[in-house]
């Protein structure tokens, strides 16, 4: 007995909510898996009606009978090609994240998600039931087991299905991005299909939803494990694999195979997808930013001019003062590089008019960091005034480790609609730059190799306020990151001052964050959906030294 079936990786870039134009990128995918790749069958990715993670909109009284309608006209408009697909169901069982084989126009089997992961980024067990059984079905000859993202993880749903006779496991995914993250999905995947013997197709979103953005990077794996087919990383994309029986025996074959990206310009490549997605399908005609002559300016402009295009980026430099020349040259120089409308606009007559106003409010007090601030919250203002008046929304600029500590001033330069680099740490935001100049030369040398400095007083440098980035950083990560003891990480040979001082500033802070516009999730652990703490806490860690 042979078969053969060619099936369609669908590697599609939905907008969470907007569940009639996602049905019109399927039947537009599935016209093309039909038309150009002759596929008998297309697989999409979870929740690919909804987009992931749709989040409350599941509780909205009409939402998930929308998605039913839509389904249904999903069935009726593709024709020549069957689907796999997936969307949320609401059953008097409950609410079920489901898979689904459509074939000749009507819904053939349908899976519900047994593993729902609850961790991370992830909270699934507040919307959805889980499934209970595997679900396999004859296609064309091939068994074929449907299953969704988090089975895959775990054991038990790949090994029921097997047990259930499945010759191929699909897998459709809602896996977001962080670094390294896709070498460690390919690890988990293949070590299941090896342990199995049972080839796998893993489907997955692509794009940028908030502060998640999917990679994509679709792929499938052989019997042994191997991977045989590799699709693009941060694009929307369409290929296709064949499936063949010759007696007992089912093979996959390829038709691409894709290298993954490098590390950095894995991240890279995230952060630009990132800020595309948020600006575009939130209705923004571009953004501006704050251009100061800094590394973090510098990166977050070249990120936004490589997502947008140029003609959509404009940069204000607002000097002061305490602004060198150095700085002004610099930012006038990448702006040319980049080709971008430069404005220049000078805080000082803004500036001294609230001194002058406010003066009486202090008694006589000296300067401290409350002027500091103010010079910040003017440029937050001029930014938001060109933002209202042309419709670009403001890119922030501070880094993860800036927003770990607080070094930032609330509605100053924390003023913004999104923030492309709120998750990399300032000595990745170098390294950064230096994998993008090495693509082609656009952040003045000098921008990456000076002091840092927010030049808020005469001669400042972060290292004034902070520990050294190099130091900094390691801690962020163990404390941030991986919840790790004050001891453990002093343990590790870090100072037991720069511990404290860092823990210290990390907890008082968290009313900061809170405050801080959304941006790109690029590690395992983000300020946002992935750690979540009260502003108002008694706690303070025990520092058993």
């Amino acid at each position: 007995m042979s078969s053969e079936i060619n099936i369609g990786l669908a590697q599609i870039n939905v907008t969470v909510g907007a569940i009639e134009k996602n049905v019109d990128q399927i039947i537009q995918f599935a016209d093309r898996a039909r038309d150009e790749l002759a596929c008998n069958l297309m697989v999409c990715s979870e929740l690919v009606l909804t987009g992931y993670p749709p989040e409350d909109l599941l509780m909205r009284p009409g939402f998930n009978t929308r998605v039913q309608s839509q389904l249904a006209r999903l069935c009726e408009a593709v024709s020549g090609i069957d689907l796999v697909v997936g969307y949320p169901k609401k059953t008097s069982a409950g609410l079920f994240n489901m898979c689904a084989l459509i074939a000749d126009g009507k819904i053939v089997q349908e899976y519900a998600k047994i593993k729902l992961p609850n961790y991370s980024v992830f909270d699934e067990v507040r919307y959805f039931a889980a499934g209970e059984s595997a679900v396999v079905v004859d296609y064309r000859g091939i068994k074929l087991g449907l299953t969704v993202c988090e089975d895959i993880w775990h054991d038990g749903p790949i090994e029921a299905a097997v047990a259930e006779g499945a010759e191929l496991i699909i897998n459709i995914n809602g896996s977001p991005y962080h670094a390294n993250k896709i070498p460690e999905r390919r690890s988990v995947v293949c070590a299941r299909s090896k342990a199995t013997k049972t080839p796998v197709i893993y489907v997955n979103q692509v794009g940028g939803q908030d502060e998640l953005v999917f990679d994509g990077a679709s792929f499938v794996t052989d019997q042994q494990g191997e991977v045989v087919h590799q699709m693009a990383s941060f694009e929307a994309a369409l290929s296709k694999v064949a499936v063949t029986r010759h007696g007992a025996v089912v093979t996959v074959t390829g038709s691409e195979m894709i290298a993954q990206q490098p590390r950095l310009e894995s991240i890279y490549n995230a952060l630009v997808l990132g800020v595309r997605d948020y600006v575009q399908k939130n209705g923004f005609s571009g953004v501006v930013i704050g251009l100061s002559g800094g590394i973090d300016s510098a990166l977050t402009t070249t990120i936004a001019v490589d997502a947008l295009g140029k003609e959509n980026v404009d940069v204000i430099m607002m000097p002061f003062r305490y602004t060198s020349d150095i700085s002004k040259e610099d930012a006038h120089l990448e702006a040319a590089a980049l080709g971008i409308t430069y404005h220049v606009v000078s805080i000082e007559p803004m500036y001294d008019a609230i001194v002058q106003q406010v003066a009486p409010l202090f008694n006589g007090a000296e300067a401290d960091t409350t002027e500091e601030n103010i010079q910040a919250r003017c440029r937050g203002l001029t930014l938001m005034a060109y933002s209202n008046k042309t419709g670009k929304m403001v890119l922030t600029t501070g880094n993860k480790s800036e927003m770990s500590v607080g070094y930032a001033t609330l509605y100053g330069d924390m003023v913004g609609g999104y923030n492309a680099i709120k998750d990399v740490p300032k000595t990745l935001v170098y390294e950064l730059a230096g994998y993008r100049n090495s693509v082609s030369p656009v952040i003045p040398e000098r921008v990456i190799t000076r002091e840092p400095s927010a030049e808020l007083r005469p001669d400042q440098i972060d290292t004034d306020s902070l520990p050294p980035y190099d130091i900094l950083d390691p801690i962020l990560e163990l404390y941030v990151e991986q919840d790790c003891p004050p001891a453990d990480i002093v343990a590790r040979g870090f100072a037991r001052e720069y511990v404290e001082q860092v823990i210290r500033m990390v907890d008082r802070n968290e009313y900061k964050r809170r405050q801080a516009a959304p941006g790109v999730r690029i590690t395992k652990r983000a300020f946002g959906r992935d750690r979540r703490y009260p502003i108002t806490s008694g706690f303070r860690p025990q520092v058993d030294w």
